[in-house]
């Protein structure tokens, strides 16, 4: 057996907290050993009844919707949009209708004694917020019960976005704090979370790659089958492998219920506006959805091709993995089956290609003197990007099983190719090539979900269930070379987490999480770096145990809307860049190789208010590791993880005002920083790969009337300068100064009538010319790039 297998469990990090992890399971086995009983939903006395549906002002389903009626009920609407509340007393009742995004909508029924009324409720989109459900925890709950960072994107915001710029990390980019603006090519590395990688996923579907990162995942389907985007930030123990700094989940579109046929169509065009030769895109997309009878289907084809990108100057950005005449496909298919009542069935297939085929080839300019630019000519390589992603889920939902227990049962299938760009001559390996990351997963997750009441302390909830999963990584080059060895890891993780409404307004969670995974390498060589096989090493296989136990605990006190706190701890493991260790290997066995895995512990406070037409929220967290895996330039260009001691903080802060029913603003400003610390006791900041300098965003809408709908965004990046030029004169790869950056994006949404509507969007609306912060901080000949310059995108949607 390895000596790294328990080494976590008996360093520093449990030895440390332990304190606090005793705490956090003690209370979670108190509360699982009291005999609970089944817990009833409480109801007024009486026998009339309200049900209804809330869409928005296109017709589209709005799932989660808040729904409240005057007296002290109220609910969410399920995932097709409806509601229902029954034993309501008779008379006139106020029914309020809110969510996060669009305008609260109020109406006053007439109920009678043993009698139903139906009532229906379009928002219009608009800034005001109300609490929302977030689903990526694996349950359904309020934000105001989650105790940590919660950042939302609905449907509306997601069109929104799309015309600005269709890329999916631009769009997270510009709107979630903590989170790094996008590099402006097909890759997202260095666009991390809180200073720590994220763990994407497509409705639960992990699409990230941990054991060897292709920095790849963000941008894996197309806005046009986004429902919503939910990131849950910091360290969670929820999800498992991978989930240091968060999660990114997207979910998909869910098909109307209340028609048979219905569609959205929608041709667009894109280019630059001050040089606009050869810069011409299109964007075409087809969707189709309804119910008939038990049967409810979703069916999307997108086609995005991206034409020539240029700078504010006009020179051709050519950059290699650039999305300069990118050609995009997206198809999406989701079918359901309602059993009965209370079961229904799933199935989804996402299919996802993005590559690059330019006319151009990148002519290398100097860093910090002038820039890397296109000329025309062939790329040798295939070409880069992705060149398919596929999702498979099947997935069964029973909410009648005994005890009021609710049954959620998914099985995936992952298959993702990531080509990395061709290299004429490389400096971790012999000659000129080209690699590929291949990841193939295959899982199960079995979630249940159980109420159970103390009665006067509080009522509670406990979510439990396991978690399978195979993923098989290996990185090849085309021609044949083994860069990265085969690593198949199978992880089976049970897990559990409990939720109290503790005396009404505390709200207490806690949770934990046992891995237990094991990677499987069989024997191989490390690839060669001169002639006749020259510095390759052969390494012994064999097996890579993990096994670790990780917890949460969260309390938020949400009594009063002015000042809702929350405190939280929360663990995350990752078996972090095991590739890149292993295809650094200098000694000819596993037991060896440093391979032990990422224990991250995060704690965060923070809180939201509402005082009127404000809403605020703002957290701060500490993010530390035994054991980090910062990527740092070995000399040679090369970036090589260190296992270092890691300590990450910042904060975040949100606000938005609705001013009127015409004038909305607000904004968000986010700081981290990060150290490593060596074994002579040294710290060092870590470098722009991991650290993203301080971002702010703002908007400003304007809603003349109901028609048209107007908004100027912001996005800032500020300067960071953390490390001194090397011996050579240069600096480190990743090492290099970053300078403020303001840029300003324009989006118009007219509607012409219930059916059609136009969407104009402008990336860099004055045209700034400036260097993307990747560019910055990479500090290499190669990638030093200028951003794009004002590009436009319109957009024309026909809605059936």
């Amino acid at each position: 057996m390895l000596s790294h297998q328990l080494a976590v469990q008996k360093g520093g990090v449990l030895r440390t907290h332990s304190r606090i992890l005793q705490i956090t399971a003690a209370l979670f086995i108190l509360f699982l050993a009291i005999p609970f009983t089944i817990s009833a939903q409480t109801s007024n006395t009486g026998n009339a009844a309200v049900n209804g549906s809330v869409t928005d002002s296109e017709g589209h389903t709005l799932p989660y919707a808040t729904v409240s009626v005057s007296g002290g009920t109220n609910g969410r609407t399920d995932e097709q949009g409806k509601f229902e509340f029954k034993g309501l007393t008779a008379g006139v009742h106020q029914v309020s209708v809110s969510m996060v995004g669009y305008q609260p909508v109020t109406k006053d029924v007439e109920l009678v004694a043993n009698g139903s009324i139906e009532v229906s409720f379009a928002l219009q989109g608009g800034n005001a917020l109300s609490e929302v459900v977030v689903t990526a925890g694996r349950k359904a709950e309020s934000i105001n019960e989650v105790p940590s960072s919660v950042s939302i994107l609905n449907a509306r915001q997601v069109r929104e976005q799309l015309n600005v710029n269709p890329s999916v990390a631009s769009i997270l980019g510009n709107t979630i704090p903590g989170l790094g603006t996008a590099t402006n090519k097909a890759t997202n590395s260095g666009q991390t979370l809180r200073g720590r990688q994220v763990l994407v996923l497509i409705d639960g579907i992990p699409q990230s790659t941990p054991l060897m990162n292709g920095s790849r995942d963000i941008r894996t389907l197309d806005p046009a089958v986004i429902d919503r985007v939910e990131v849950i930030k910091g360290a969670t123990s929820i999800y498992g492998n991978g989930s240091a700094g968060g999660i990114i989940n997207f979910i998909t579109k869910k098909p109307a219920t209340d028609k048979t046929f219905s569609g959205t169509s929608s041709i667009g065009m894109s280019g630059n506006l001050a040089n606009t030769a050869n810069t011409l895109g299109y964007r075409v997309s087809q969707s189709f959805a309804g119910t008939i009878n038990r049967f409810s289907y979703v069916v999307n084809g997108t086609y995005n091709y991206t034409g020539v990108q240029r700078d504010a100057k006009g020179n051709v950005n050519a950059q290699p993995d650039g999305l300069g005449e990118n050609a995009l496909y997206n198809t999406f298919i989701k079918l359901g089956y309602h059993i009965d009542d209370n079961s229904d069935v799933t199935a989804s297939y996402n299919l996802f290609r993005s590559t690059q085929n330019s006319d151009y080839v990148n002519v290398i300019g100097k860093y910090g003197v002038n820039p890397s630019v296109g000329q025309k000519g062939d790329d040798p390589g295939e070409p880069a990007g992705t060149p398919y992603n596929h999702n498979v889920l099947v997935s069964y939902h029973n909410k009648a099983l005994p005890y009021n227990t609710t049954l959620d049962l998914s099985g995936y299938y992952n298959g993702f190719i990531s080509m990395n760009r061709y290299v004429a001559q490389a400096s971790a390996w012999y000659g000129p090539g080209q690699t590929k990351i291949q990841s193939f997963k295959k899982g199960l997750r079995v979630t249940l979900n159980t109420p159970w009441t103390m009665g006067a302390l509080g009522d509670g909830e406990v979510t439990y269930g396991l978690d399978l999963l195979n993923d098989r990584t290996n990185q090849i080059l085309t021609d044949g070379r083994v860069y990265i060895p085969d690593m198949n890891m199978v992880n089976q993780a049970p897990y559990a987490q409990m939720k109290l409404d503790l005396l009404t307004n505390f709200i207490l969670k806690a949770g934990i999480r046992y891995e237990n995974a094991n990677v499987k390498v069989k024997d191989y060589s490390t690839i060669a770096k001169g002639p006749n096989n020259e510095g390759s090493i052969a390494v012994k296989g064999g097996k890579i145990p993990y096994k670790t136990t990780t917890f949460n605990a969260g309390l938020r006190y949400n009594k009063y809307e002015i000042f809702n706190p929350f405190v939280s701890f929360s663990q995350g493991f990752a078996i972090n860049e095991l590739g890149r260790i292993l295809r650094s290997a200098t000694s000819n066995t596993l037991e060896s190789i440093t391979t032990d895995p990422i224990i991250t512990n995060n704690y965060e406070a923070g809180f939201s208010s509402t005082i009127g037409k404000l809403n605020l929220t703002a957290s701060y967290y500490i993010s530390k590791s035994n054991l980090g895996a910062n990527l740092v330039d070995n000399g040679n260009g090369v970036l090589v993880a260190q296992r270092e001691p890691e300590n990450i903080h910042g904060y975040e802060l949100t606000a938005d005002l609705l001013l009127s029913p015409q004038w909305t603003v607000g904004g968000s400003y986010a700081y981290v920083e990060g150290k490593s610390e060596q074994t002579n006791g040294t710290k060092v900041y870590l470098n722009g790969l991991r650290i993203a300098p301080p971002k702010a965003t703002g908007y400003l809408g304007y809603r003349p009337y109901n028609k048209l709908d107007m908004k100027l965004f912001w996005v800032y990046t500020g300067s960071r300068d953390r490390f001194d030029v090397r011996s050579t004169g240069l600096y480190a790869n990743s090492e290099g100064p970053v300078k403020s950056i303001n840029l300003f994006n324009f989006v118009a949404n007219y509607k012409f009538t219930s059916k059609f509507s136009a969407g104009l969007g402008v990336e860099n609306l004055f045209n700034n010319s400036y260097y993307p912060v990747v560019s910055q901080y990479r500090a290499i000949d190669a990638e030093y790039v200028r951003g794009n310059g004002a590009t436009a995108n319109l957009n024309l949607y026909y809605n059936f």
